[in-house]
């Protein structure tokens, strides 16, 4: 072929595209500090937003003073929800969520109020001499009587139901051998390293630009907009450094604040929570209390499972019902089961508002339903893995809502070679080895080894007929006197590496080795939300057809100049570009009655085998192993992917061990990184893994979403392991030391 090569990576320097372990343009800058995060933005003539909170987590707001914040020098503005220019609600998921409180608070660390100054310790006081008259009132702080109690206060007048979600399948609903159980999910947080932060900057046609981290541009923007009493294209958002999100960010937190203050002061405003705001200015993973029952034949195949869920959604919606409906499609699990009742219902109560976090909705499952496998296997005299093994779904079986696995699907495969994997050597020789380590006081004597299994399966890409696509722009052009591309999306880089990968797309299909991925931002078509392991699949599957859409471009421009080269070509014909939209095949939404309906797009596994070690005396946990097998389809980038498996399993050790959110009456004991616990590099042990590829046909490259399975899956094996080392029930995460001490071992 002479000319121009435009077959997929038919170019050159495809070594650094699909498959390849290519560096990611932010690493170097990440690691010696450098890069520049949203909390790093500047301008010279920036003022500062500060925000003051209620106190209560309910209560009637009877007056607002502002004039003493008014009165300080410094200050610009001091604004209320009467100084709203537009719409006073905003919502994910409804619009329930007022910019500022009205009439009420409905959970400690609501904004009342906002302020700008000159400096940002000054917008701080300023907030906090704002007066407010509250009139505290009862909060409803539990979630069953929330759901359940008729007498229980509305914390919305609507009601304190937010979605129930039942799944009905079969009748039968007696079994030789049955087992139930109660379990608890506390709340996690996502506890990202950067906190909130973005700068808002007015503009001269009356709208206003904004660089905030965050995780979906396009809908903080389709939120803010009427809240600012604005049109969208007045909106302009770009997206800063992100420092970590897991869900966190879907929500909005300062957007609408920090530009109500920089229209009001006509000055750039930049707003930066600190760590304890942080807390408070973000949901968190809704806490769970689940029943559990399973009946199966007496060799431990499953003959029904009946399940209640209760998630406490807080004080607003967020995407509580999409957590709902997760839970319920996958409350059993990768089980096949003929007969099911399962109930989920998410509330909403006093307590802070919950929404979206790394697996949300199927990690509390996942917890209950593998927690009951095990007592299953131990009342049929079943080993874990073949209780699993004899009940595990395959291609072809049909989830609870009726949808069939129409992709590879090797569960059994999975937990077979997990099994097979050699376990660590026990060390006892080194004290550091111990749970505890140097802080040992028993040198060991009390240290009890466990293993443990889970399995997990998670939805990826939204769900339920969301209409879920994602937007790339592509040109080819010259740059130096060289072919380049240049790669535009509005899809958010979260530190999960998807610039990295679409740069990989681009010389694979292009075989142009020069890539550049611009700034994301709103001046593109929207890429949809970095969560639900979607990007790689949906921004992926954009920036693919855009770069074949160029390619064919060339291909006909290539006919109609033969001979050129692609550098030669360009300089006749000039850049090449092209837009695409890319939309996976629909889904439906669950019955409201039956559950039932084809609600995913794709369904990925992780199985887990922890190793642990336990001090029965102390109440000591040490992970001494965390291996994993996942099925990614096709791995695009191999380090990126062992870094996001290792991450997630990490993140779902922090809920088995130490994290959560500690709430008293509505009220958080615990919001620092002083007290709220996650996992230090002591913590993690090693995660030996093996990757699966089979790909799914009907997945761009074949792919699976790979970010969120570990975080399932990881959490119930190391809870399963502490039980094989202690003997204890542990029905509830994170595991407490006093859960663990085995009062014979102490008396002994």
């Amino acid at each position: 072929m002479t000319g121009i090569d435009t077959r997929p990576g038919g170019g050159v320097g495809t070594e650094r595209g699909i498959g390849a372990s290519a560096s990611r343009p932010d690493g170097v800058l990440k690691v010696t500090g450098e890069f520049a995060y949203a909390s790093d933005l500047w301008l010279d003539d920036m003022v500062w937003g500060a925000t003051l909170r209620s106190p209560h987590p309910a209560a009637r707001i009877r007056a607002i003073d502002v004039g003493p914040a008014l009165a300080m020098p410094g200050v610009l503005a001091a604004l209320t929800h009467h100084d709203v220019p537009g719409t006073k609600f905003y919502g994910l998921e409804r619009a329930d969520q007022p910019v500022l409180a009205m009439e009420q608070v409905r959970y400690q660390g609501e904004p009342v109020a906002i302020v700008a100054a000159d400096h940002p310790e000054r917008a701080r006081r300023a907030a906090a001499a704002i007066k407010v008259d509250y009139e505290v009132v009862e909060a409803v702080t539990d979630p069953w009587r929330a759901a359940f109690d008729p007498d229980c206060p509305k914390v919305h007048p609507q009601g304190n139901v937010v979605r129930h979600q039942p799944v009905r399948v079969g009748s039968v609903f007696e079994a030789p051998v049955v087992v139930r159980g109660e379990y608890e999910v506390g709340m996690q947080d996502q506890a990202f390293l950067g906190p909130e932060s973005g700068l808002a900057v007015p503009a001269a046609d009356g709208g206003v630009d904004l660089y905030i981290a965050t995780q979906w541009l396009h809908v903080d923007r389709d939120q803010i907009a009427p809240c600012l009493g604005l049109p969208p294209e007045k909106v302009r958002l770009t997206l800063a450094g992100v420092g970590g999100a897991f869900g966190a960010r879907e929500d909005l937190s300062m957007q609408i604040h920090a530009c109500m203050l920089a229209l009001r002061t006509g000055r750039p405003v930049k707003m930066v929570y600190g760590r304890r705001e942080s807390f408070f200015g973000h949901v968190h993973r809704h806490p769970a209390r689940m029943r559990y029952e399973h009946g199966a034949t007496r060799d431990g195949r499953l003959v029904y499972v009946k399940a209640e869920i209760l998630l406490d959604g807080g004080a607003y919606c967020s995407s509580t019902p999409a957590v709902v409906g997760n839970a319920a499609s996958l409350g059993v699990g990768p089980y096949e089961v003929a007969n099911v009742a399962v109930d989920v219902y998410g509330v909403y109560t006093n307590n802070p508002p919950c929404g979206a976090m790394r697996g949300f909705g199927a990690v509390q499952a996942c917890f209950a339903y593998e927690s009951q496998m095990d007592r299953l296997a131990q009342a049929c005299g079943l080993s874990p893995v073949e209780v699993r093994r004899r009940n595990a779904v395959s291609q072809g079986s049909r989830l609870i809502t009726g949808q069939v696995i129409d992709s590879p699907a090797p569960l059994a495969a999975m937990l077979t070679r997990l099994e097979a994997l050699p376990l660590p050597q026990r060390r006892a020789d080194d004290q550091r080895d111990l749970p505890g380590g140097v802080s040992q006081t028993t040198r060991g004597e009390g240290v009890r080894r466990g293993v443990g299994y889970g399995v997990g399966i998670k939805n990826i890409c939204f769900s339920e007929g969301f209409d879920d696509y994602s937007t790339a722009r592509v040109r080819v052009e010259l740059a130096g006197g060289e072919p380049h591309v240049l790669v535009h999306t509005a899809a958010a880089e979260v530190g999960q590496g998807l610039v990295t990968v679409q740069a990989q797309i681009a010389r694979t299909e292009l075989g142009i080795d020069r890539v550049t991925v611009a700034p994301a931002d709103t001046s593109v078509g929207s890429a949809g939300s970095s969560s639900a392991s979607r990007q790689s699949y949906m921004t992926g599957g954009a920036v693919k057809a855009a770069c074949e859409a160029v390619r064919e471009r060339l291909a006909e421009l290539s006919a109609e100049h033969p001979g050129l080269s692609l550098a030669e070509l360009l300089e006749v014909t000039g850049p090449i570009e092209e837009t695409r939209e890319f939309r996976h095949r629909p889904t439906y939404p669950m019955d409201p009655l039956t559950g039932q309906g084809d609600s995913h797009v794709q369904l990925a596994l992780c199985v887990h085998r922890a190793v642990v070690d336990v001090d029965v005396e102390l109440g000591l946990v040490k992970v001494v192993e965390l291996a994993a097998v996942q099925d990614v389809g096709r791995i695009l980038n191999p380090q990126a992917l062992e870094g996001q498996i290792h991450g997630g399993s990490a993140q779902g050790l922090g809920l088995a061990l130490m994290e959560e959110i500690q709430v008293a009456g509505g009220v958080v004991r615990n919001p620092s990184f002083t007290d709220y616990l996650i996992p230090t590099i002591l913590d993690v042990p090693p995660m030996p893994l093996t990757i699966l590829e089979n790909p799914d046909p009907a997945a761009p490259y074949g792919l699976r979403g790979a970010g969120e399975p570990p975080t399932l899956s990881s959490t119930p094996a190391i809870v399963a392991a502490i039980r094989d080392a202690t003997g204890r029930p542990l029905s509830r995460v994170p595991v407490r030391p006093h859960d663990l001490v085995v009062l014979d071992a102490v008396s002994a």
